[in-house]
């Protein structure tokens, strides 16, 4: 079976980096897997059997997200969406798959609809009309405007089979941040969280502090802040790491450099992270999917700094349920500052150690299983 998958990275690399596990085993499933990536290229990603396809590249031109640049960092335009809409649909009709996966469209990369609706429309014409199914997170941005949410429930309505949704019902429920969920019910599907298996346990006795950013398109103010919390915190005689992430700009890593004080190391990227998180006393970073995932599995105790500029509500949701259990130390970005995160630091290493959390990441392989079964079903 064939099976189409888009994906369209803006800002970060997490989104990324789902997409990236989802492929892998989607293919080691069996199925004949060409990804149409929009996005920039990432360092050391990773499609496993799966083929890629690279579309005209575009990313956000900063936090709003209210403007696309291509891969030249000029603004995109109608004959920019023209060809990238032409590449697309040609991408697809030589794939002829019998499914396709969309990351996000249509709860977010609202966007891409000049080219999203005209797939939709393509897949309409098809006299074997391929499946449709949406990826998505376990916690969306909110939408406040109910036309919005409208918007989203008709397209899915008119046009997609299924949803997956890379969670756990028993953590948090879509309708916690869908609020028409229970109209699109009859379409979910819990997955699981996607997530790579967890490192084996750390052989020596827990050292250190990590403090990270994910990909580094944003996080340059948490890093500054943490050089000059440590001399503040319980944690000042550690050793520290500091990773900005391959996409921070290289000025900012040089500031980040100049202000680490002794202790401090810092390092665009670590190919062994999750190892270096298996083995630290405190992580430091945001709380994105991905990373509070790593956390989790992981087990440092933890500092979140959720991202939340121009409206983004998702990481602040995640960062509040995790301390409403005991199991993370929140600062707010508008609150953050080296003696605010002190104080965080020294609330989380004087927290008692959260029992180990019993999580279901069997989700990149229950995407498999599923989307496989719905097409041989439709095969039959």
């Amino acid at each position: 079976m064939r099976l189409a998958f888009y994906v369209q990275h803006l800002l970060g690399i997490g989104h990324h980096r789902r997409a990236e596990l989802l492929a892998r085993a989607l293919a080691a499933h069996g199925l004949d897997v060409v990804v149409l990536s929009g996005g920039m290229p990432v360092e050391g990603e990773d499609w496993g059997g799966a083929r890629l396809v690279r579309l005209p590249a575009a990313r956000a031109d900063g936090v709003a997200f209210k403007r696309l640049v291509d891969s030249d960092g000029r603004p995109i335009d109608d004959a920019w969406r023209a060809r990238r809409r032409a590449a697309l649909l040609d991408a697809v009709a030589t794939a002829r798959p019998d499914g396709i996966l969309l990351e996000s469209f249509p709860f977010a990369r609202r966007q891409f609809r000049f080219e999203l609706l005209a797939l939709l429309d393509w897949v309409a014409t098809q006299r074997s009309r391929p499946l449709v199914a949406t990826s998505i997170r376990d916690i969306l941005v909110a939408k406040p405007d109910p036309a919005r949410v409208a918007e989203v429930v008709a397209t899915l309505e008119r046009a997609i089979d299924h949803v997956l949704v890379h969670g756990d019902p028993a953590v948090i429920r879509l309708e916690a941040t869908f609020p028409a969920a229970a109209a699109i019910a009859h379409k979910l599907t819990y997955t699981g969280f996607v997530a790579a298996p967890a490192p084996p346990p750390a052989r020596a006795a827990r050292d250190g502090v990590v403090v990270s950013v994910g990909g580094g398109a944003v996080g340059a103010e948490l890093l500054l802040a943490a050089c000059a919390a440590r001399a503040l915190s319980r944690a000042r005689a550690m050793p520290w790491r500091l990773i900005t992430g391959p996409m921070m700009a290289e000025r900012q890593v040089a500031v980040i450099q100049a202000a680490a004080p002794q202790g401090v190391t810092v390092e665009r990227h670590r190919a062994d992270f999750r190892d270096l998180l298996a083995s630290a006393v405190l992580s430091i970073s945001q709380a994105g999917y991905n990373t509070v995932l790593d956390l989790l599995q992981c087990g440092p105790r933890m500092v979140l700094v959720p991202f939340a500029a121009s409206g983004e509500t998702e990481q602040t949701i995640r960062a509040e349920q995790l301390a409403a259990s005991g199991r993370a130390a929140i600062v707010t970005e508008a609150a953050l500052g080296p003696a605010s995160l002190a104080d965080a630091i020294d609330r989380a290493l004087a927290a008692p150690v959260p029992a180990p959390l019993a999580l279901d990441v069997d989700g990149a392989a229950a995407s498999a299983r599923a989307l496989a079964g719905w097409l041989a079903e439709r095969a039959r």
